[in-house]
């Protein structure tokens, strides 16, 4: 089926002070796409954030942003009284991003939750019982990790003290004796983000929408993935990074890039059979329809960086056992190679070698193509839609990454803009919806656009500009869904009469 779709994160979504969330605002956003027909949803990851509030760089690569509960869904279920949420801070812009306020209000519904819990009727406490007993080979790690974190006022695992630092058994014994209120809280706070976006996602089900969610190649060094396995990671003593991720200098890098999380230590990984990765798909499958894997490359072979560098120009390719992990998973979900793809979206932007293809389309994983890369005078630029070969593809005007196409169209050259113009055969009057039709008319299977261009924005709502630390994974919708209707309306009509 040929699709359309749009990219916005739940966090941009209007609704509760602080950020968006999995409430009633997020059906509706699900109802305002199904009812133009719109058939796509990407998002980014939905695992909590840094404290710059990337979701790329987590403390956990399996648990749920606790920003994201809403907390008029959990009076509706009755798990907390109405007077309850008026306890919760609303900061001083209710509408407008704010991170520590959704942090706050995230730990004031944690704690409401562990005071409601006692008074709960049983067959609720036993269906959290069972669920927390289901989740438990990731649930009970991230719960002490967090908690840990929160004792140690933020420090990195690494330097909490070496009992703990290091897991002894009876340390862990300790911490959960003591702490048990603290880590009932946290489980509680995961079992309903859980709820909430399983009746969300079931709902984009019923109505058609499939949605495309997004996983980082790498998980933070801070993390509770690393200190809990802790040797399936390349560290020294110490929790050190031995080696370190990123990639080489290039044309927009002298020194490359430096991501600072720790490589795979793949001996280890092929000894238990990739039980960690496994499960780690697995679990963010179960989440979404499709989920695109950020940094494929990285599975044919990933750029190591000695981890005391401070640039990445001295790092090395080494090779990644892409293929052994796809084939186990692929046999760990019952998929026939031909019949049955794997549900994912290869992430194969910048220069890709001709085996990260092969391994690519040996999986049959459709890939990216991003229509502001296209135009550099070059013929046989890959982003030029006459150029794709096939219709495996996911095709954008721009991503999360990129300028809104307002800021990209005004950034241009006149030589490029005069490229752009000779692509389109007009003069560009709306960049992002040209941009956009260029891509519904394309052979690629989906065609998606993120909701800042389907509303003509500036880059001041940009959403991430790499390599910097400041203004990102903030920008919100302010005001009610109803101004959607018509450029979705829009999106709808141009989908239909391409095919979509």
């Amino acid at each position: 089926m040929r699709r359309a779709g749009v990219l916005v994160h739940p966090t941009a979504l209007p609704g509760p002070p602080g950020c968006g969330s999995f409430g009633a605002v997020a059906h509706g956003w699900i109802d305002a796409l199904a009812d133009q027909g719109i058939r796509a949803w990407q998002l980014l990851p939905l695992a909590p954030t840094d404290g710059l509030g990337s979701p790329y760089s987590s403390p956990s690569g399996c648990a749920l942003n606790p920003w994201l509960l809403d907390g008029e869904q959990l009076v509706a279920d009755g798990l907390l009284q109405g007077s309850d949420l008026e306890t919760l801070p609303r900061g001083a812009d209710p509408e407008g991003f704010d991170l520590p306020l959704a942090a706050a209000r995230a730990e004031g519904l944690a704690a409401l939750l562990l005071q409601r819990h006692p008074h709960w009727p049983e067959p609720l406490r036993q269906a959290f019982g069972a669920w927390r007993q289901r989740q438990a080979d990731w649930l009970i790690d991230h719960c002490r990790f967090t908690v840990l974190r929160q004792q140690h006022g933020g420090e990195p695992w690494w330097r909490w003290p070496q009992p703990l630092a290091r897991r002894r058994r009876s340390a862990l014994r300790q911490l959960d004796r003591h702490q048990a209120p603290a880590l009932l809280r946290e489980a509680l706070l995961q079992w309903q983000l859980q709820c909430q976006w399983q009746a969300l996602l079931d709902h984009a089900r019923r109505r058609g929408v499939q949605v495309i969610g997004d996983l980082p190649f790498y998980v933070a060094h801070d993390s509770a993935d690393v200190w809990s396995q802790r040797r399936l990671f390349s560290l020294a003593s110490g929790g050190r990074l031995r080696q370190q991720s990123g990639v080489p200098p290039d044309y927009f890098s002298a020194t490359g890039q430096l991501w600072g999380t720790p490589v795979y230590r793949w001996p280890l990984h092929r000894l238990t059979g990739f039980r960690w990765w496994l499960r780690r798909l697995q679990r963010q499958l179960e989440l979404f329809d499709l989920l695109r894997l950020d940094h494929f490359r990285a599975l044919e072979a990933a750029w190591c960086v000695p981890g005391g560098d401070s640039t990445a120009e001295h790092g090395v390719w080494r090779p990644s056992p892409g293929w052994s992990l796809l084939r186990k998973l692929r046999r760990r979900l019952g998929r026939r190679p031909a019949a049955e793809p794997l549900p994912l979206i290869a992430e194969d932007l910048g220069v890709i070698t001709p085996a990260v293809e092969r391994l690519r389309d040996g999986f049959a994983l459709p890939g990216m193509k991003i229509l502001q890369f296209a135009f550099d005078g070059n013929a046989a630029n890959p982003y030029l839609p006459d150029n794709f070969q096939g219709s495996h593809w996911l095709v954008y005007t721009g991503t999360h990454d990129n300028a809104t196409c307002i800021g990209w169209w005004q950034g241009l050259s006149e030589e490029q803009r005069q490229q752009v113009q000779a692509v389109l055969g007009d003069a560009v009057r709306a960049p992002g919806w040209q941009l956009l039709e260029l891509a519904l008319r394309s052979r690629a299977d989906w065609a998606l656009v993120p909701l800042q261009d389907l509303l003509e924005l500036g880059d001041d709502a940009r959403f991430n500009t790499p390599g910097t630390s400041e203004g990102n994974w903030s920008w919100r919708l302010r005001g009610g869904l109803d101004q959607l209707r018509g450029p979705l309306q829009g999106l709808g009509e141009l989908a239909r009469r391409h095919g979509r």
